[in-house]
């Protein structure tokens, strides 16, 4: 193979892996088979500080996380839409939750090249 034709071809392979982008996906803790999608940080920060207070405090948290955060499923694609030191606010891109969006914790997104 000539190097003007592998260049070409690693070229092609580049524009492609770009203009395809890479796949972000939701991934649940181990164990858990969904992940909760919180309105926004703010809900998110409320139910977490309550969760690692034990206690009543840590029943309140978990109940305010089943009323408040949707759950959806491990593996689901995800558009990120804004992103900080915390998390991201995600939309779902495909699935039947497919248009629902909202805030999760950086652990539970990860990158599928």
């Amino acid at each position: 193979m000539s190097k003007a034709r592998a260049a070409l071809v690693a070229s092609t392979i580049g524009l492609s892996v770009m203009i395809a982008g890479c796949q972000h996906y939701l991934i649940a803790a181990p164990g858990e088979t969904s992940v909760a999608v919180y309105p926004d940080e703010q809900t998110y920060s409320k139910i977490a500080d309550l969760k690692k207070q034990g206690g009543i405090g840590g029943m309140i948290g978990g109940l305010g996380q089943n009323f408040t955060a949707k759950q959806i499923d491990n593996n689901t694609p995800v558009r990120i839409v804004t992103s900080d030191d915390l998390g991201d606010v995600i939309e779902v891109i495909d699935g039947p939750n497919k248009g629902i969006s909202g805030f999760v914790p950086k652990s539970s997104v990860a990158v599928n090249f």
